[in-house]
């Protein structure tokens, strides 16, 4: 088990690398998923701030999702975090997928923040 560990925090910190490298002056969406939720921030790394954040976890979105670890709850979180992040200012993002393959509910959030309105 801890191989395993040691081997997703490598890939991890090469995915982060190459993101942090190919930014520039853009902020970073960031995805985490769980096995129930699924969780996305804007995060202005220069200043250590996180400007936006959506998850499946808020009150509003439990109520109208009937699970937090589908591909609809993905597309609901990717459309609310791409407008507050246009209500932020932000509308040039660079993706961060972090350990995580783009497929399934991480593909599918990130096609919602586009239709939403940030471009990467």
């Amino acid at each position: 088990m801890a191989q395993t560990s040691k081997q997703v925090d490598r890939r991890k910190a090469r995915v982060r690398r190459a993101v942090k490298a190919a930014a520039g002056a853009r902020v970073r969406l960031s995805v985490h998923r769980s096995s129930k939720h699924i969780y996305a921030q804007v995060i202005d790394d220069v200043k250590g701030v996180t400007l936006a954040a959506a998850s499946s976890l808020e009150k509003d979105l439990r109520s109208s999702l009937k699970t937090g670890a589908d591909i609809g709850a993905a597309k609901t979180v990717g459309k609310l975090l791409a407008e507050r992040a246009s209500a932020k200012g932000v509308k040039e993002v660079v993706f961060d997928r972090g350990r995580y393959i783009y497929h399934g509910r991480v593909k599918a959030l990130a096609d919602a923040a586009r239709e939403g309105g940030l471009n990467f």
